[in-house]
């Protein structure tokens, strides 16, 4: 069909487009001014989701913040929201409500899921792309009650955002609550095995009786080498004995030294008598008898210095065995004293790994409570909805605008379905396509041969010769 066709067969069928675009105008025209006026409200909510927390301190990381926002959205048009807007409203206690119900299930089901899939369907919620404001719409023929359910829309959704966030919190109050029972009761159970073992070694952790011990022991090893030392010295004079008047005692005794002296000055006096007297003078034999005196009482004092280095030499080992035996004694407090304070270490490491567990759940617990019992939300509700004065719909003139688009479709349908159906010759082109049918002339109309009369004066040649 060419362009030529198509113009002959509107024009042709001129008035059955305009009939039928009449009747769709008609028909939506009436339609709109029929229907019921519906009502739109809007309630803006924004979702503060940049700010921490102020118990857990966390924020939401911007990468889900897109995410997050979703999130919310599908939570609003939830049927735990619907049905709590059901509560708060107290729809399902309306007699109008239920009558519907009954008509709509036959009293099958719980009337608080129909309403809540009813008040779905005509819920809109559209989150701003830039910003983290959630618009929420709900249409219906009450412009009061449309306010009513997106307020409570609203409200409904601000305390299940709540109560998503503190029932899990609670739960966790709940089982950090009964954790700490166990780990109180762990605490003191290693408390008390702690005190049990100081009391039953009568030690305490924070005393210093190790260092004490300790200290004293090294005292003692000092003592050992000192008696040990001494008595290897008075071994080694006791082994010159044989030669006693070498002894340092003998040689630095005064008393041996005043006797050496007192016999030097007699053995002179006695070489000088028997030089002058002679050997044999009585005065000779007396100073003799006196230096013999002296000697004997020389050796005597030698033999009992010798006989005292003997008897240090015992003591000396006696008082080595006896600090030996201290030193030991001492080196097994010390190492009991040890061993029990790696046991207490080891209990007060038990301990303080339970006071460890125990401090870390109570202050999850403290945490977690706060949390189970706290009232405010990231959401605020921007702009409350309001009852709308001037109703959203039906729209007379878009509906209008609409028709004439849909009526005027139809109505070049309908002219090409009767062409379809009465099929007409409509010009040369009709005639052309027709087989073994010359054309022997065309008969312009009259409003064509006019136009084409007066076309040809006006575009006649000159005569030749004027």
């Amino acid at each position: 069909m060419t362009l030529q066709q198509f113009l002959l067969i509107l024009r042709a069928r001129f008035r059955v487009i305009c009939g039928v675009l009449a009747i769709v105008v008609v028909a939506a025209a009436a339609v709109s001014l029929i229907l019921p006026k519906k009502y739109t409200a809007q309630a803006a909510l924004v979702v503060d989701a940049k700010s921490a927390d102020p118990i857990l301190g966390n924020m939401i990381p911007s990468q889900m913040m897109a995410s997050y926002i979703a999130t919310q959205v599908d939570i609003i048009a939830s049927d735990r929201v619907a049905q709590r807007v059901i509560d708060i409203t107290g729809l399902d206690k309306q007699p109008q409500f239920q009558e519907m119900w009954q008509e709509a299930t036959e009293g099958r089901g719980d009337i608080k899921v129909w309403l809540a899939s009813a008040l779905k369907s005509r819920l809109d919620v559209k989150p701003a792309r830039e910003s983290n404001v959630i618009t929420l719409s709900y249409t219906g023929s009450n412009p009061e009650f449309v306010a009513m359910v997106v307020n409570a829309f609203a409200q409904a959704y601000i305390d299940t955002a709540l109560e998503l966030k503190v029932e899990p919190a609670r739960q966790y109050a709940s089982w950090f609550d009964e954790r700490t029972k166990g780990l109180r009761d762990d605490l003191e159970a290693a408390q008390k095995r702690l005190s049990d073992y100081e009391q039953q070694h009568q030690i305490i952790a924070s005393d210093g009786r190790l260092d004490v011990e300790t200290a004293r022991l090294a005292e003692l090893s000092t003592q050992l080498v000192a008696v040990q030392g001494l008595r290897a010295d008075s071994r080694s004079r006791q082994s010159q004995s044989g030669a006693a008047e070498l002894l340092p005692e003998v040689t630095q005794n005064p008393l041996i030294s005043n006797l050496k002296s007192e016999l030097a000055r007699k053995e002179a006096e006695r070489d000088q008598l028997r030089g002058r007297l002679g050997p044999n003078h009585p005065e000779v034999g007396k100073v003799a008898a006196e230096i013999g005196s002296l000697r004997q009482r020389i050796g005597s004092e030698t033999q009992r210095i010798a006989a005292s280095l003997g008897t240090t030499s015992r003591i000396s080992a006696a008082r080595e065995e006896e600090i030996a035996a201290a030193v030991e004694a001492q080196k097994a407090r010390v190492l009991e004293l040890k061993a029990h304070r790696d046991s207490i270490a080891v209990l007060q490491r038990d301990v303080e790994a339970a006071q460890r567990a125990y401090d870390l759940v109570t202050q999850r617990l403290a945490t977690t409570n706060l949390e189970s019992q706290t009232q405010q939300t990231n959401v605020a509700v921007l702009t409350p909805a309001t009852e709308p004065l001037w109703p959203s719909g039906p729209r007379l003139l878009v509906n209008l605008l609409l028709a004439i688009i849909v009526g005027g479709v139809l109505g070049v349908g309908s002219a090409l379905l009767i062409e379809l159906a009465d099929r007409r010759v409509r010009g040369e082109d009709d005639l052309s396509s027709l087989p073994d049918v010359p054309i022997l002339g065309v008969i312009p109309s009259a409003g064509e041969a006019l136009a084409g009369g007066f076309l040809a004066r006006l575009f006649r040649r000159p005569a030749e010769g004027y």
